[in-house]
């Protein structure tokens, strides 16, 4: 197959699903597919799939990851013994886990094309991922509290795992508490990673956006977390902040000299 039939055997397979709803007519232009697939497989609910489907999906994705790019630790800007800081799409990175801000059903977004982290890693990794969440969702049986961590493969992205946090919800002023939690995410993903025998982690901005948190207090909690578990297990554990917004990148590159 080439990429253009991958691409329309997916969207066919995954319209079907659909079959008791109004017909759709399938945009004619590439641009459009591609933004159709993105939104199906958004709003997808976990639940099984072929093995077809997930062959042809993967070498989809796949191919789109490579012409994207992928950079590893050796391509990126070192600031701090340890530590990178980067601005760009998480999903190009490999290193061995990337970290996710969920929320607390830890299912992604099902917000068709939405532009927060969760959907963008989702949808690049594939229906998989949603999967493997739903099925570690049952089995706890409840929402994922914040400051919490899990570990996920990473399917189709370029790194090996997924760490999924839930960042605090802002709805007013800081508090200590909102403070505490967000450390805490920081520092399961580093424990988490550890256990798993990771060497290289990459952050993205928790909690800021959606969640409301003040994109320079979580900033400083973020670089004085990872410093303080650095300084205190001296594991080698290799830190990226990756940014997307020049804001951020600002914020990061005063806190990190």
């Amino acid at each position: 197959m080439t990429q253009e039939e991958r691409l329309l055997y997916l969207i066919k397979y995954l319209l079907s699903e659909f079959a008791q709803r109004t017909p759709f007519d399938i945009p004619a232009e590439v641009p459009e597919q591609r933004r159709l697939l993105r939104s199906l497989m958004n709003i997808r609910p976990p639940k099984p799939v072929s093995n077809d489907f997930l062959a042809v999906q993967d070498a989809y994705l796949q191919e789109e990851r490579a012409g994207k790019g992928v950079l590893s630790l050796a391509g990126l800007p070192s600031v701090k013994p340890g530590m990178y800081l980067w601005q760009g799409d998480i999903t190009r990175l490999s290193v061995d886990a990337v970290v996710n801000a969920a929320n607390n059903a830890l299912l992604g977004c099902f917000v068709p094309c939405h532009g927060c982290i969760d959907n963008a890693i989702h949808s690049a990794a594939g229906v998989e991922l949603r999967l493997e969440c739903s099925r570690i969702m049952e089995k706890q049986g409840r929402p994922e509290p914040a400051g919490k961590a899990k570990i996920t493969k990473a399917y189709n992205l370029p790194c090996r795992y997924v760490l999924h946090t839930v960042g605090p919800i802002l709805y007013g002023e800081v508090t200590q508490k909102d403070c505490a939690l967000l450390a805490d995410c920081y520092r399961s993903c580093l424990e988490l990673a550890a256990a798993y025998q990771l060497n290289s982690i990459a952050f993205c901005c928790i909690s800021t956006g959606e969640f409301h948190f003040p994109n320079e207090k979580a900033a400083e909690i973020a670089v004085r977390t990872v410093q303080d578990y650095q300084k205190e297990k001296q594991n080698g554990m290799e830190v990226v902040f990756n940014v997307f917004k020049d804001y951020d990148y600002q914020i990061y590159g005063q806190l990190l000299g």
